[in-house]
């Protein structure tokens, strides 16, 4: 049974990151709905599944955060499947039942090296010879360079980790963002006159580099804020032993739990820090707005 009824563009990726790799080949979608009247859609795995096939230090955006910045490329549907219902699937199947029938792919947008199938046997190649059988044509947008390095989820991945928010920003073409739910805290911060909002990262999510950054953050109605984001552990709170974001909102005062912020990390500040008293702390925090 078709997902779509009428002909569709589909970009195909991963998206973890929706760097501006991924951003290159959602343009490309993008211009065939503009040009064709295409349906512009985008097919990848749900961000959660991922952990288990790349072995890697963790996905970069859960699979909302990801379909949101889709959404902003100007794509308006995401197919994002359980990997375990296609897994198993050789790249000729894959073609035919999802591409051709599933999702009426007339045309279809990947990287360079973009891999498919059972056991990831298939190429661009591959998926060009099954388009000439399934009628859809296949556009491979060249891998993009920045600071003559290609960008990858992988190189963002270690940037972060690194602290290097700057520079993985400019990977990503946009600030890393976090979009999660305001969870109740200790609340200790309202005690020294820095009242913050608490945000989880998920389980199996690469965290950034722990430490203190310079932010903006986004409330629901548009309204933007200088902030001071925290990233790391808090012994004192029982939050299953996920890491979280903890954040000042310069200038702001209101009660913002069970909403969904957007934070973006602009600048690593500095790595975290034991102090010896509360005067310490709001001594290091007011320096810290500062700098």
């Amino acid at each position: 049974m078709r997902e779509y009824t009428r002909p569709a563009a589909i970009a195909l990726g991963v998206f973890d990151g929706v760097h501006l790799g991924h951003r290159a080949v959602l343009n490309a979608v993008y211009d065939l709905y503009q040009k064709k009247g295409r349906l512009a859609c985008a097919f990848a795995f749900r961000a959660e599944d991922m952990i288990s096939v790349k072995n890697s230090s963790g996905y970069l955006y859960p699979s909302a955060v990801r379909r949101r910045i889709i959404y902003q490329a100007g794509i308006r549907h995401v197919y994002a499947p359980a990997f375990s219902s296609i897994r198993s699937m050789d790249g000729r199947t894959f073609a035919k039942e999802i591409l051709y029938r599933k999702l009426y792919a007339k045309d279809v947008c990947c990287g360079e090296n973009f891999r498919f199938g059972e056991h990831a046997a298939c190429d661009v190649h591959d998926l060009e010879q099954f388009g000439k059988w399934f009628g859809f044509r296949v556009h491979v947008i060249q891998d993009v360079m920045k600071e003559n390095i290609k960008i990858s989820s992988t190189e963002i991945r270690k940037l972060l980790l690194n602290g290097e928010i700057e520079k993985a920003n400019l990977f990503l073409g946009q600030p890393y963002q976090i979009w999660q739910e305001v969870t109740h805290g200790a609340q200790l911060g309202r005690t020294i006159g820095f009242p913050t909002i608490n945000q989880l990262f998920c389980e199996n999510q690469l965290v950034p580099k722990f430490g203190v950054y310079a932010s903006e953050t986004e409330l629901p109605n548009g309204q933007k804020f200088k902030s001071l984001t925290n990233i790391g552990m808090k012994p004192t709170v029982n939050y299953q032993g996920l890491p979280l974001a903890e954040t000042y909102l310069e200038g702001f005062s209101g009660d913002l739990y069970g909403n969904f912020l957007t934070v973006r990390l602009l600048r690593f500040i500095r790595p975290e820090m034991k102090f010896s008293s509360v005067e310490a702390l709001t001594e290091q925090m007011t320096k810290d707005l500062q700098s």
